[in-house]
This record gives C-alpha cells, sequence and structure tokens, in this order.
C-alpha cells in the first residue's frame, strides 16, 4: 500500500467520523493566552490564542427521551483515568476519557451520534464569533472598587474613606431597598463577549487566534460560538 493511499484512507476516516455541519458551529477549547497578532497591513492587535482540540459528541439528546433536543460535547481528554469516577466512565463508555462535558442546544440534531468530532477547521479567519467562560473571581469587595463610588474625606476623623453613605431612610420606607450597591462578591461570572473576529484559525495544531480579550484567566475553559 502507497503512502498516498494511506492519506487517502486517513482522510476518508476523519470525514466519516466528523460531526454534521451547524449553520452556527461551536466549539469547546482552553484560553491559553494573550498576544500581538500582525495583521496583513501592518496593523497590531491584541489577540487571545485559544487551544481547542477536536470536540467529541458524548450524547445525543431527543425530545422524544429527554423532552429536548441537544448534544453533548466532551473537551481535554483525561491523562489519568483513575482520577475519574465510575460514574463518569460508565457515562462515557467507550469514548475516551473527557474531563469537560457541556450541552449545546440545537433545533436540528439529525446525522449526529456519539463518537464524532467537531474541530476548528468549522471557522475560517473573518467570522464573528461569540466567546463564553467564568470570569476571574475577585473576591469580595467594597462599593469603591466594585461600583466605582467616590471616596470619603480623608480627614477629621472621617471613618468613611472607602465606605458607601446612607443605605436609606429610616422611616420611610424604614428598610433597605432590593437591588441596592453594596459590597460584594465580584468575578466568577458567566460572561459572554459578542462579535469577536477569528484572525487565524490552524487545524493542524488545534488553535485559533481571536481579536480581543475573552472572559477568564489563563487555562480557562471557554466555548466558541459562530455569531
Amino acid at each position: 500500500m502507497s503512502d498516498e493511499t494511506k492519506v487517502e484512507e486517513k482522510d476518508e476516516q476523519a470525514e466519516s467520523n466528523a460531526a454534521p455541519a451547524l449553520k452556527k458551529p461551536v466549539l469547546l477549547g482552553r484560553k491559553l493566552g494573550m498576544l500581538q497578532h500582525f495583521k496583513e497591513d501592518g496593523s497590531v492587535v491584541a489577540a487571545t490564542i485559544i487551544v481547542a482540540e477536536a470536540n467529541v459528541v458524548t450524547q445525543v439528546r431527543t425530545k422524544e427521551r429527554d423532552g429536548y433536543s441537544a448534544i453533548q460535547l466532551g473537551f481535554g481528554r483525561a491523562k489519568k483515568p483513575d482520577r475519574m469516577t465510575k460514574a463518569e466512565l460508565g457515562h462515557l463508555k467507550d469514548l475516551p476519557p473527557m474531563r469537560v462535558l457541556r450541552e449545546v442546544r440545537l433545533d436540528d440534531i439529525d446525522g449526529f451520534a456519539t463518537g464524532q468530532e467537531i474541530g476548528v477547521d468549522r471557522f475560517t479567519p473573518g467570522d464573528k464569533v461569540h466567546v463564553s467562560g467564568v470570569s476571574k473571581g475577585k473576591g469580595f469587595q467594597g462599593p469603591v472598587h466594585l461600583h466605582h463610588f467616590t471616596r470619603g474625606p480623608k480627614s477629621h476623623g472621617s471613618d468613611h474613606l472607602r465606605r458607601q453613605g446612607s443605605v436609606g431612610s429610616g422611616t420611610t420606607p424604614g428598610r433597605v431597598l432590593k437591588g441596592l450597591r453594596m459590597a460584594a462578591h465580584q468575578g466568577a461570572d458567566k460572561v459572554t463577549v459578542r462579535n469577536l473576529e477569528i484572525l487565524r484559525s490552524d487545524p493542524a495544531r488545534a488553535l485559533l487566534v481571536i481579536a480581543g480579550a475573552v472572559p477568564g484567566g489563563k487555562n480557562g475553559i471557554v466555548m466558541v460560538r459562530k455569531a
């Protein structure tokens, strides 16, 4: 068997294992970091690198059985399957161990089956995408940092340097109204940044270069969906 025949067989096998085309492709990836990207005209833009090895369809949900239609995607091959629970391994069955599972609602799931793959080749430079992830957690913050309140006076024995002022009158309504901006936990929320541009798609290395910043810190899991 010649090398060309082997390559053709590999290509046919990859095509047969690929998931059906989606109008708005979706992909799970890992935020690697940021860099400067130089465009053809010489201009430079800040960009984020997303490492996105092929996602595996781990489950297909149907309206008849589950009440809604969706596919479950698996990302991140587990290096040590013994660190996964028996329930997780049993759910994946014959599929490779995956560390991250996410469901994606779809109106049409025809042609999808477990074991199919979705890669970065679904995205091309110039595409607009929405990127969702969990923002960096910043802990419990005061109102000056969280809501950009103006600080209080520094002199004459003031104890309101970085505290908020009145939170309501004592007589009417005689309570603190709901939704009042106060000190609270900041970050660690699901955030979606919309209409970012794909600058480069590298299927050989499973990389996406996206203009601008995306939510989360390094090695955070993000979901990229075509706008």
